[in-house]
């Protein structure tokens, strides 16, 4: 983990690099305008949020007080802010004047335009893929996790994207390698392929697009009173937002529905949160034992959910 978070700085710091130079963003003046970039994201929170308290900007934008004092002294004297008054006499709000109102505006326009222009430059497909990335990374670094996330069925493409990600979050945690890679592409294959409907059912937890993980429940060969859950996993940055316990519930309803009399799994020792999920919709361990299937001795441990032992669980919110 402290490997990838290393090999992530730089690559941070190069994309910084280049969207400041594609976006002109190292220019003396802000996209053509009069204003320099640090005004003109002034100006626009003015207009945006006023009237608005001097304070409240230079907190919102880590900007030093007397710093943001005399950028709007600068844009008062050019005639596009005023302060008003408050309610309290000490207080003076700032909004746009009309002349400040029209730059604003020539300003918005030429950002858009020439954000458009960039955009065309990677044709309707590239800008889709695009806007998922940065929805991805806003919601790492900005969202804190509050975007709300939802449940789906699986879909065409979703199996590529769930054995890639579990292959390389297993080989980063564990050292699972390849070995573990052609298992998880064996299962995600024959559920395609096998696929039986009103018996089984994938099901991918999303947020913006973007998977943060999935569950897969399935028929027990030749025991048609079993299903086997397989495959369960959520991504590092979604964890402890209850999507381990959400998609195991589906399973347990799903199988209900289904007429299933048991459900089994396949898990290890080391999986400790996966566990606790299992322990708490009420699977129990009906056998372990030490196998080396991925290149070093591991716990394994079969659970069963018997199904008529336990009551169905209220839904989570």
């Amino acid at each position: 983990m402290e490997n990838a978070i290393a090999a992530a700085v730089p690559v941070v710091r190069a994309f910084n690099r280049d969207f400041s130079r594609l976006m002109g963003l190292l220019e003396p003046r802000y996209m053509g305008s009069e204003l320099s970039l640090v005004e003109a994201r002034v100006l626009y929170e003015i207009r945006t949020r006023g009237p608005v308290l001097a304070r409240d900007i230079a907190d919102d934008l880590r900007l030093d007080p007397g710093y943001l004092s005399r950028i709007v002294a600068r844009l008062s004297k050019a005639g596009m802010v005023r302060r008003d008054r408050g309610k309290d006499a000490r207080e003076r709000p700032l909004s746009l004047t009309e002349q400040g109102e029209r730059s604003f505006r020539a300003l918005d326009l030429e950002t858009a335009s020439k954000t458009e222009a960039m955009l065309a430059e990677l044709k309707p497909d590239g800008a889709a893929h695009l806007v998922t990335l940065l929805e991805g990374a806003s919601a790492l670094l900005f969202d804190k996790g509050e975007v709300p996330w939802s449940i789906r069925n699986h879909r065409v493409g979703d199996m590529g994207i769930i054995a890639a990600r579990q292959s390389i979050l297993y080989d980063d945690g564990y050292g699972w390698g390849s070995k573990l890679e052609a298992i998880i592409l064996d299962i995600t294959a024959r559920f395609l392929r096998e696929f039986k409907d009103g018996r089984e059912q994938c099901w991918v937890a999303e947020r913006d697009g973007r998977i943060l993980g999935s569950v897969f429940l399935v028929e027990e060969p030749g025991e048609p009173d079993t299903a086997r859950l397989r495959l369960l996993y959520v991504e590092p940055e979604a964890r402890g937002l209850g999507i381990g316990q959400a998609l195991v519930r589906e399973c347990t309803r799903f199988a209900r529905k289904a007429g299933y009399a048991r459900i089994l799994l396949w898990t290890h020792a080391v999986l400790d949160s996966a566990r606790r999920i299992y322990a708490a919709e009420g699977y129990r361990i009906i056998a372990s034992e030490v196998q080396e299937e991925f290149g070093r001795p591991e716990v394994s441990e079969t659970w069963l959910l018997d199904l008529a032992a336990v009551s169905p669980a209220p839904s989570v919110p």
